[in-house]
């Protein structure tokens, strides 16, 4: 499937007078319109285009597009954890280094273009243990997820080359470093739309912005209604959407007068993908009244599944809450969630220091909630078409710094897949014997990237974009599925 670019200098053409009645049509219908939910989706800088209801329907950058071939998977949930997890401390047990604690790494790292001089080796402060019928080997941060082991598909061999949160976050969430990309989830709905006309194709869940920004859930280059819509407040997640001063009836009058406007505007000045999204927001905004306060609503939810994600318990409700939204929104059609656990910090997994406290905190945290997702998931028969994604942007040295702390690591880490179309119970690849470097059937992230693209139907090589006069894809010019993970 090739997907038609679009031309991309909307401001080419200018008409004063066409413009200036766009404007004066704004400007008379703002008082109704600032009651829509557009004003929230507007201040957090995320749109989603949907087809106008009435008159002529051009196609909306949503509407659900056929996959390159059958898809194991159906949507997906990236359970982002920026900072970098340790690897040797969570899923991946080195004995190497409870025998050589305090003494230094036997490797040369003195070429490496990481950091500073590493200090030395230290054993892992928590206790690992096998699990399920599997016996994977997880560590007792935890315990919850542990017990979804049989679900797991667990990547020791993860790595790539940036030792910086930027770089490595970007490059997890856009595959490039340096430039501004599409995110993973723009790429996504991009290539298969969406399944829910009422709700946004692409939803990022976090108290606060993950680091630099949207540019980890935008859409760069890619017309504007694929980027992500940004929740922040569970207690209130689209502002106004509850308020209705302005009937429904009036509300269709000045949405339909004003795509009236917007079609003449469009003969004249073509396909502007940012003004065509931020119009056609309105009529998502407009549907969403009815449909969003449902899907954000977890009141209608049992105490038994609300217990599951640790809703009501001081350490574990924030989380709990944005993984429950994130099964809420996914069962209704929204086609990739990303859920950043961003806590009080940008970087919560990121101990340079006290990493027996840190670690043990952030995992208090999220342990109960993801393995939550995981049951509610499969008890409810969605896990088997939903692709749930954890890790971050790189793992954590096997040598101290600062004392009992860990420095950043890409150059062998683990993630976690479970679901839609991936083998459970199952460890692929490995790292050296300290968990320095992945030495067997290596993962990049250009390959993560093309296999869960793969899982969804997508060939990574086909889905491209017309940009500058190149053909971009998410993997750029790399990638390769990793098919021994799959079904």
């Amino acid at each position: 499937m090739s997907h038609q670019p679009q031309p991309n200098d909307p401001l080419r053409h200018r008409h004063p007078a066409t413009a200036l009645s766009r404007r004066e049509a704004l400007r008379r219908m703002g008082g109704g319109f600032g009651y829509l939910a557009f004003a929230h989706l507007l201040a957090e800088g995320a749109s989603a285009a949907v087809r106008p209801s009435e008159g002529p329907k051009p196609s909306s950058p949503l509407t659900p597009k056929p996959p390159h071939f059958p898809p194991r998977a159906k949507r997906v949930i990236f359970l982002f954890m920026p900072g970098g997890p340790s690897q040797v401390d969570t899923f991946d047990p080195k004995p190497r280094l409870q025998a050589g604690h305090g003494k230094p790494l036997p490797l040369d790292t003195s070429k490496l273009p990481l950091h500073k001089q590493y200090g030395s080796m230290m054993a892992s402060p928590f206790k690992f243990s096998k699990h399920g019928q599997s016996g994977l080997e997880v560590s007792d941060l935890f315990p919850h997820v542990a017990s979804c082991a049989d679900d797991l598909c667990i990547i020791r061999s993860m790595m790539h080359e940036d030792p910086n949160h930027p770089g490595g976050c970007f490059l997890m969430n856009t595959g490039s470093r340096m430039f501004t990309r599409p995110s993973v989830g723009a790429w996504v709905t991009y290539g298969l739309g969406s399944e829910n006309e009422n709700l946004p194709g692409f939803v990022a869940i976090g108290p606060e912005q993950p680091l630099e920004g949207n540019r980890q859930y935008g859409a760069a280059f890619l017309p504007a209604a694929y980027q992500g819509t940004f929740i922040s407040d569970m207690n209130d997640p689209i502002r106004n959407l509850r308020t209705r001063p302005v009937p429904l009836q009036q509300q269709r009058q000045e949405l339909d007068a004003l795509q009236e406007l917007n079609r003449r505007h469009f003969q004249v000045r073509q396909e502007d993908n940012r003004l065509s999204a931020r119009i056609e927001s309105f009529e998502l905004a407009y549907r969403m009244q009815s449909s969003a306060p449902d899907a954000f609503d977890l009141g209608g939810e049992s105490r038994a599944t609300q217990r599951l994600y640790g809703i009501g318990d001081k350490a574990t409700d924030s989380f709990g809450r944005r993984c429950l939204v994130a099964r809420r929104l996914a069962e209704r059609g929204v086609r990739f969630v990303q859920v950043f656990d961003t806590y009080q910090s940008f970087q919560p997994w990121d101990q340079h220091g006290d990493l027996r406290g840190g670690h043990r905190g952030n995992a208090l945290r999220t342990d109960r909630p993801i393995a939550g997702l995981l049951k509610d998931l499969k008890s409810r028969g969605l896990l088997a078409d939903t692709l749930v994604i954890w890790g971050g942007e790189f793992g954590r040295t096997p040598t101290t710094q600062g004392g009992d702390g860990r420095d950043h690591h890409p150059y062998g880490f683990t993630m976690w897949l479970a679901g839609g179309g991936v083998r459970g119970g199952m460890v692929h690849g490995a790292t050296d014997e300290f968990g320095w470097n992945a030495v067997e059937n290596k993962v990049h992230v250009h390959d993560l990237h093309a296999t869960l693209l793969h899982l969804l139907g997508l060939n990574h090589e086909k889905l491209t974009y017309r940009y500058a006069g190149r053909d971009f894809r998410l993997t750029d010019v790399f990638g390769n599925v990793v098919r021994s993970i799959l079904t």
